[in-house]
């Protein structure tokens, strides 16, 4: 199993910047990648960002050039960067892990993107 602690959310102007932390534990040398959704009131979740563990990074194509997913394999710890935020970008960010014997998600972190 693997746990997943998401913090760093909050409540942010337009333009402005926050960044996003998923603190993984457990079975972490069986993670294929790590990702970012979100959820936004009423919207099914959506895919943002995702960093395999091979290598590489993937964005959906709403965050490209405002978002930065990154790692730190010593803290075992996942982050995304988010520059140049909209009030579109206002939702519940969920952190990801993806194994080959399943998914596991965190509890979520509030961002919300208003002046």
């Amino acid at each position: 199993q693997v746990q997943l602690v998401e913090s760093g959310g909050g409540l942010v102007q337009p333009g402005g910047s926050l960044r996003l932390s998923c603190a993984a534990s457990g079975s972490i040398f069986s993670i294929n990648a790590m990702g970012w959704y979100r959820q936004a009131p009423g919207a099914q979740r959506e895919w943002v960002a995702s960093i395999p563990t091979r290598g590489g990074t993937v964005y959906a194509d709403f965050v490209k050039g405002r978002f930065t997913i990154s790692r730190d394999n010593t803290k075992n710890t996942v982050y995304l960067q988010m520059n140049n935020l909209k009030p579109e970008d206002t939702a519940v960010y969920y952190c990801n892990a993806q194994l080959l014997a399943g998914q596991y998600w965190g509890q979520g972190t509030q961002v919300t993107v208003s002046s």
